[in-house]
């Protein structure tokens, strides 16, 4: 192990919790992007990877693992992020019985309480898809459907709900014999997994009867280079095309790297940085994270394709260690336990949501899962954000509200901000969410003061000159 390993182990992840960037072509000069085109024939080189989940090529541990962290005793009060959705109210509906979430991440480690997980396979190693070595992808599996305890007040948004875990990415782990930076195509500068195999990944959930998948990883390329995407493009429709809701991170504002330009203004024109595989909107329901007080994350990037958020602020969720049984709620660093923070963890919530939704209404389809979550969202004013979406996601809403065949925006433009904050007229649960979140950020302010961002990602080289003596 190299000597500045240890410490390049307690930053991984945070790290993680950052946009999972592309390594791309320079920027060309801006210029206004559309929609992306799916090319159908891209699928069959995905398809034929699904089958076989394993390495492209050999691969070692070069890194020690990550060390998640618990700062004070286990909360005897449901955290903040899980609060403001209300969800034992939600749950007198559906508790996700029936449904397979399937975690393209970066393995899930087995702990008490996901009791119902099934494993997919590992394109990073030789596992079954049961190791998690970077502490990302246990913390999004229990968001998702961790069972309550009666020693906490934690619990996961479905929690009857399966997991299928796929391990598609580690920071831990690199090529053998790896020599000069990655091409495009790898989602990260360091540690392994490409967009290639996270296409393979979506295959397999789907044929391993996935109804929801959640994808806590993005790639970000320069607007209008090239983003090598097309296979992961032809991955998520063919997931919507069988009836499966894929829920994707919107990613993360880097210092550096190709995630570092915030998609400033509106609509595709304003397009800078893509992300992948958020952008492949509609088949893809995109999430962004807010604030303990609804406002959009400084940390989470801008599009046109941002469906709903959901708060990815001070995270609390399950210890990823090996024989782990507790929870954490930060990762330690050589600067100490910082706080789990991003869209990595706002995407978890609203794919339990759609387990919720597919074990109520099991005879919508993928589409109309996704336009119910859409729909009932909680927003300062209406019409679409490029920030937020639709707003923040409302379980109980999005369980028992009668809607109408239609939106009542259809056909307006959804390119608009969001207006000044409206009262509508008659019952509507927007006095109650946001008496909620306002008690929830003081208490917050209160208890963690300043908060404090997680550190963005930074190559190696850069990490080995801060950290080491």
């Amino acid at each position: 192990m190299r000597p500045s390993a240890f410490r390049r182990s307690m930053l991984r992840m945070a790290c993680l919790a950052a946009v999972i960037g592309l390594v791309g072509a320079p920027a060309p000069p801006a210029s206004a992007i559309s929609r992306p085109v799916i090319d159908p024939g891209a699928l069959a080189i995905a398809q034929a990877l699904s089958g076989r989940p394993a390495p492209l090529e050999p691969t070692e541990q070069r890194d020690l693992c990550a060390e998640p962290a618990l700062t004070g005793a286990p909360p005897n009060e449901p955290p903040i992020a899980q609060r403001v959705l209300e969800l034992p109210s939600a749950w007198q509906f559906s508790r996700g019985a029936g449904q397979k979430v399937a975690v393209i991440d970066t393995g899930v480690n087995r702990h008490p309480r996901l009791p119902f997980m099934q494993t997919g396979g590992d394109y990073v190693s030789d596992t079954d898809g049961s190791v998690d070595c970077d502490g990302h992808g246990t913390l999004v599996a229990g968001i998702i459907a961790a069972q309550p305890s009666p020693g906490d007040a934690f619990a996961g948004v479905a929690p009857e709900a399966e997991i299928l875990t796929i391990r598609q990415l580690s920071l831990a782990y690199e090529k053998k014999d790896r020599a000069g930076d990655r091409a495009p195509g790898a989602i990260r500068a360091d540690g392994y997994g490409s967009v290639l195999t996270l296409a393979a990944a979506v295959v397999r959930a789907v044929d391993l009867g996935a109804t929801v998948i959640n994808i806590s990883e993005v790639a970000c390329s320069p607007a209008g280079s090239d983003t090598a995407d097309s296979s992961l493009g032809a991955a998520v429709k063919y997931a919507y095309d069988r009836n499966v809701v894929v829920v994707a991170a919107a990613g993360n504002v880097e210092t550096d790297g190709p995630c570092k330009n915030q998609n400033d203004g509106t609509g595709w024109g304003s397009v800078t940085t893509v992300a992948s595989p958020a952008w492949f909107s509609p088949y893809v329901l995109a999430v962004g994270s807010v604030d303990a007080d609804g406002k959009p994350s400084d940390l989470s990037l801008h599009g046109p394709w941002i469906g709903v958020s959901a708060i990815g602020r001070n995270i609390v969720s399950l210890d990823s260690k090996p024989g782990g049984v507790g929870l954490v709620n930060g990762v330690q660093t050589t600067e100490g336990i910082r706080p789990v923070d991003g869209t990595s963890f706002a995407a978890p919530y609203v794919a339990g949501l759609a387990a919720l939704v597919r074990s109520r209404f099991p005879h919508l389809d993928a589409q109309q899962v996704i336009d119910r979550i859409v729909r009932t969202a909680q927003a300062p004013g209406t019409g679409h954000d490029d920030a937020i979406g639709a707003g923040l996601i409302d379980p109980l809403a999005a369980l028992t509200a009668q809607l109408p065949d239609r939106p009542v925006s259809a056909g307006a433009d959804v390119g608009r901000v969001i207006a000044a904050p409206v009262v509508p007229p008659g019952p509507d649960p927007r006095p109650r969410r946001i008496a909620v979140i306002g008690s929830l950020t003081c208490l917050t302010a209160l208890a963690i003061g300043i908060a404090v961002a997680i550190p963005f990602r930074r190559r190696r080289r850069e990490i080995d000159a801060e950290y080491d003596p």
